[in-house]
């Protein structure tokens, strides 16, 4: 078996909550797309990261069913564990800092793969939604299509307090994301304005956006194992 590192990402202030990641420091292992793939699929992580160079910043990254040019969480996690100021992905390159007690990043919103960007009147609406079922078809009135569904509602708008929930619909098992910064990175992009996001069970997500395009995402991390 492949060593590899388990990340919490996004964690709440306690340190609870957080996305898990998946990350293979010594990508080299596992050299063939193919044999990435299969193996981000038997861990069954939101999103499994290969490291191809660490001193550069390389990686390459995989859910369980696809390779992704970019993604939020596995980035601001990446960050984090290489502690280097730079990621080189299939999408661009992403920059990073370290500030404290939280890991950011600063990527583009056209390197995110489209989502459904779904506002609701109260917090309390978005946490009550169901999630959307796996089989193909006429998905539930409360989402109106397939695909990738953020849900979200002002929790404070004048502080820019966000409460959300992600439903990915890749068909791979994973029914719902703790934490997403991609789609934060839309949200955000979408508002023009910083965003302290409450997704999930309790993870938390800041972002702001930055001049020409770019949008930070910060979060906490921790290790797992």
């Amino acid at each position: 078996m492949t060593d590899y590192d388990v990340l919490r990402v996004f964690c709440a202030a306690n340190g609870g909550y957080g996305n898990e990641l998946c990350v293979v420091r010594d990508g080299s292992l596992l050299p063939d797309r193919a044999e990435r793939q299969e193996f981000a699929a038997k861990l069954g992580f939101g999103e499994t990261v290969f490291v191809d160079d660490p001193e550069r910043g390389v990686i390459d990254i995989y859910t369980p069913t696809l390779r992704l040019p970019f993604a939020g969480h596995s980035c601001v996690g990446t960050a984090w564990l290489l502690d280097v100021p730079e990621l080189v992905t299939p999408a661009g390159v992403v920059g990073a800092r370290l500030d404290g007690e939280f890991s950011w990043i600063e990527a583009r919103a056209e390197w995110v793969p489209p989502h459904t960007l779904r506002q609701y009147a109260t917090a309390a609406e978005v946490d009550d939604l169901p999630v959307p079922p796996p089989e193909v078809g006429t998905p539930p009135a409360p989402f109106g299509q397939r695909g990738r569904v953020y849900a979200w509602a002002w929790e404070d708008e004048a502080a820019g307090r966000v409460r959300a929930r992600a439903f990915p619909g890749r068909g791979d098992g994973i029914e719902e994301d703790e934490a997403t910064g991609a789609a934060a990175l839309l949200l955000t992009d979408l508002l023009g304005r910083a965003l302290n996001i409450t997704q999930g069970a309790g993870s938390q997500l800041l972002t702001a956006p930055q001049p020409g395009g770019w949008t930070e995402i910060g979060g906490r991390v921790r290790l797992e194992r």
